[in-house]
């Protein structure tokens, strides 16, 4: 179930008067941290926007970032059927672990995490020098140019496949969703729009 300010009264802080929270990517799907929640954690956390836990260690609420600007942005949250536990959805503003990885678990993500990763970089390298990136080069050129690309690309994908060579033909297919995913973000979407299309034609 969805948490919304007015119902966290449903979590079961009878049990425990601190439930496990499990923080993840809202992008990329991958598990950044795992911490604690009391009742005032989770309040704040809606309240700020900006995940915050108790911390036993420093024995008062803690919110993720606050020493470090590395903040885990609030997106979603929500609780299992027992209401015990809550996952957070958010979006991280810089490495969650200590050791200053991008998670605490890792590199331990889904296999399909890395095409949000991938448009981050995109988006990251847009205005970057086009003489030092191909990527600010493209955004720099015609739009027309990213459209030649696809349409390219798609034709050597399905060449590649007609001959039955499956080396060229994931090399050709990773150069597709590359040059999509730029054509996207010169068109301002991106690949959740494209995810909410199929979801909603799969409805």
């Amino acid at each position: 179930m969805q948490l919304t300010k007015e119902n966290l009264s449903k979590l079961d802080f009878k049990k425990s008067d601190m439930l496990p929270a499990i923080i993840q990517d809202a992008a990329t799907g991958q598990i950044l941290m795992q911490g604690f929640m009391d009742q005032a954690a989770i309040e704040m956390t809606f309240e700020k926007g900006l995940v915050t836990f108790y911390s036993r260690s420093k024995q008062r609420l803690w919110t993720k970032g606050e020493t470090s600007e590395n903040y885990l942005e609030l997106v979603s949250a929500h609780t299992d059927c027992d209401f015990d536990s809550i996952l957070v959805l958010a979006n991280p503003k810089g490495p969650t672990c200590h050791l200053g990885t991008t998670s605490c678990f890792g590199d331990a993500k889904p296999d399909l995490a890395f095409l949000a990763q991938l448009e981050n970089i995109i988006v990251e390298r847009k205005d970057a020098d086009p003489a030092s990136s191909y990527t600010a080069s493209l955004f720099a050129k015609d739009l027309s140019r990213s459209c030649q690309k696809v349409g390219e690309e798609g034709v050597e994908v399905a060449l590649a496949a007609m001959k039955k060579d499956n080396e060229e033909l994931l090399n050709e297919s990773a150069d597709l969703l590359y040059h999509l995913t730029v054509l996207l973000q010169r068109s301002e979407l991106n690949l959740k729009d494209v995810i909410d299309t199929l979801e909603q034609r799969h409805k």
